[in-house]
């Protein structure tokens, strides 16, 4: 049905210019764009309330949290002013602190804007000593990145000389970009898209904690070691956001992920968009090898010069586009398209702060508000990978946890917490045919025992939880392989190669039919980005 607010919906033989399939982020950050340019757009959301995987709900009575997405950085800062998002009900705190690692020994790394440096010298003087270069090397390549995001990579196409000469200009205007680079910035960057963060990460530090303080952002979302070639770019990708003007901050967006959604959407509406919730797509209709928009699951046919997809390519041609209106090949290739992101989700009621033994006291400290990471060591993260490649899970996993209510009251009763938990590993598909539906609970139990072990007295301390493996993931979300960023973050699956090259334009083979989500340039996390490249493109073909 329509959300309340929606315009009253047109005549199903009424053609809208654009139909966005997904009313996650990237979705409404689509709509938004198209509207604003005078078209006329409809939103259709297979679920109850937009925002796909940014959203919050109340989990455990009187609690709420973040479902899936749970933190703040990389939203682009274009898309937040474009859409007047803080004018809309966003507010977006930073962390009092980055991420606090306790370690077995009793030890920790609590870092953060001016204190990282000298935490990193409690366990080598060196290792702090080449903190400020590894910064600033790692400072410049993300600036570059952070002006490719909001353009659309160059397509290689068969088009001759003439169709590829746009994307010959594309290609001249980034080469231009990177010969502003020297010799020494130019190796890095090949370095950081195609070695392993441990082998990147080697060649500055010599203490295993400096390692696990910075190669901890090469694993998150990823069904990969830090011993994976292309893990150091996973490293890279989670550095390049901001918050509120800072590059490289983490923050908590106060109401939960659900207030950036919430925000987008009604951006969108007033730009004109209609938006519909629980209204799943059965199939895109194709007249003579061009789009003409959808039929809904309820029968209902809506019409449509084009259509937007914000959901991942896996799931868009698996499900939604008909088998014979794409290329064999093209088909082959997609559905080989790689998505694991080998995490279980956790959302958990608790009755008061946790205790670490590193740093006790449950009153709040700094390091409550900070990303605790669970993950003592490189090894320890190589090692739990092996064994959920092997067993199904990591026996010793490796658990983020934040607890947003620290920086956000609205969220549970006062006196009591929310935490979210990121666990990984966890195999997206069980060996043996075993279905994530008879493991949840077990793994579950495992992953507050691994806390338990950090913070004495934690278990005791819930008081409710939500859990979502991978499975859960695929079938709330649309997640396929529970993976969170719509495809695997790898060299073949990046900038002009995703989600496949002569593809990388957001484009696909079915005229008309375009992705606008994380499977697409610059890749995943709220971003906004891919939203905003596919409208842009969507314009220019004069949707």
């Amino acid at each position: 049905m329509a959300d309340a607010t929606s315009p009253s919906v047109h005549s199903a033989n009424t053609p809208y210019d654009a139909v966005i399939i997904g009313g996650g982020h990237n979705g409404l950050t689509c709509a938004y764009y198209l509207a604003r340019a005078g078209r006329r757009v409809k939103v259709l959301e297979r679920r109850s309330v937009v925002g796909g995987a940014a959203v919050t709900e109340e989990f455990h009575p009187g609690f709420r949290n973040s479902v899936a997405s749970y933190t703040v950085s990389l939203l682009n800062p274009k898309v937040i002013r474009d859409m007047e998002l803080e004018r809309h009900g966003l507010k977006v705190v930073e962390r009092q602190a980055s991420n606090f690692f306790p370690f077995p020994d009793g030890r920790y790394i609590l870092s953060g804007e001016g204190r990282t440096q000298s935490e990193i010298a409690k366990f080598s003087q060196k290792d702090a000593a080449r903190f400020p270069a590894y910064c600033d090397e790692i400072d410049t390549i993300a600036d570059v990145l952070r002006d490719l995001i909001l353009e659309t990579p160059p397509n290689i196409s068969d088009d001759g000389w003439l169709g590829s000469l746009p994307e010959l200009l594309r290609a001249g205007k980034l080469g231009r970009r990177l010969s502003k680079l020297d010799m020494h910035h130019r190796r890095v960057l090949l370095d950081l898209f195609t070695k392993s963060a441990s082998d990147y990460l080697d060649g500055w530090f010599e203490s295993p904690e400096a390692k696990v303080l910075f190669g901890f952002d090469s694993i998150v979302g990823s069904y990969a070691a830090p011993s994976t070639p292309g893990s150091a770019y996973v490293l890279l990708h989670h550095v390049f956001g901001e918050v509120n003007g800072k590059k490289g901050a983490w923050g908590h967006a106060i109401g939960g992920m659900g207030a950036i959604t919430q925000a987008m959407a009604k951006a969108a509406r007033e730009a004109g968009a209609e938006i519909e919730t629980e209204a799943p797509v059965r199939r895109l209709i194709v007249e003579k090898g061009v789009t003409a928009g959808v039929e809904l699951e309820d029968g209902r046919v809506i019409r449509a010069k084009a259509v937007a997809a914000n959901i991942g390519p896996r799931l868009l041609f698996d499900k939604i586009v008909p088998e014979e209106a794409v290329p064999a090949d093209f088909l082959q290739r997609i559905r080989r398209f790689k998505c694991d992101s080998g995490v279980l989700r956790m959302n958990v009621a608790l009755s008061e702060l946790p205790s670490f033994t590193a740093l006790p006291g449950k009153e709040q400290g700094v390091h409550h508000t900070a990303g605790i990471i669970i993950g003592p060591s490189l090894d320890y993260m190589e090692d739990a990978f092996l064994e959920a490649r092997r067993l199904g899970w990591s026996r010793q996993p490796i658990v983020e946890m934040l607890i947003p209510s620290t920086l956000d009251d609205t969220l549970a009763p006062k006196g009591q917490h929310v935490a979210s938990l990121f666990c990984q590993y966890v195999a997206p598909y069980l060996p043996n045919g075993e279905s994530w539906d008879a493991h949840r609970e077990e793994v579950a139990d495992l992953m507050i025992d691994t806390v338990e072990r950090y913070a004495p007295g934690f278990k005791q301390s819930v008081l409710g939880r939500q859990v979502l493996t991978p499975l859960d993931l695929e079938r709330v979300f649309g997640l396929v392989g529970g993976d969170i960023f719509h495809g695997t973050l790898s060299l073949d699956q990046l900038f002009s190669a995703r989600p496949m090259l002569g593809y990388g334009d957001y484009r696909t083979p079915v005229k008309g039919l375009y992705i606008c989500g994380s499977g697409t340039h610059p890749g995943g996390g709220v971003t906004g980005a891919p939203g905003h490249n596919a409208a842009r493109e969507m314009l220019c073909d004069r949707v």
